[in-house]
């Protein structure tokens, strides 16, 4: 699985884009690259869209433990963040990892297009610029 990381400076909105398949180990993978590129950026907010991805390989046990776990970089509570996912298993997961984390995550919310996740915070004219 591939991703990378965008960022609009104007809504201070980082955004993760993944293509192909979602693993156990591609999710972990990501979990901390979010960090350092959270602490780069200081953003307002976070989208995670997984429109791009192929295939949910990943766990549901490890899903929920990941969920547990609290969030990469502290404060990271107190930013909303949403997870994008238009297919119907991938949103069941997703959501399952919303409700485990729920106590270390209060402001995720999980949506079906990424309109959704921008009326959500409100983004005006978001121009994302990608991330080294």
């Amino acid at each position: 699985m591939a991703f990378r990381f965008e960022f609009d400076p104007v809504n201070r909105i980082l955004l993760a884009r993944f293509e192909g398949q979602l693993t156990n180990e591609s999710a972990a993978e990501y979990h901390d690259a979010l960090g350092k590129n959270w602490r780069a950026t200081n953003p307002h907010a976070g989208i995670w869209d997984l429109s791009g991805v192929s295939d949910f390989a990943v766990a549901s046990d490890f899903l929920r433990n990941l969920g547990r776990r609290k969030p990469v970089t502290p404060g990271l509570t107190n930013h909303p963040r949403v997870i994008v996912v238009p297919e119907t298993v991938g949103y069941g997961l997703m959501r399952m990892f919303q409700i485990a984390g729920e106590s270390a995550r209060p402001l995720l919310h999980v949506v079906h297009t990424v309109d959704e996740a921008l009326r959500i915070l409100g983004a005006q004219s978001p121009r994302f610029e990608a991330l080294e």
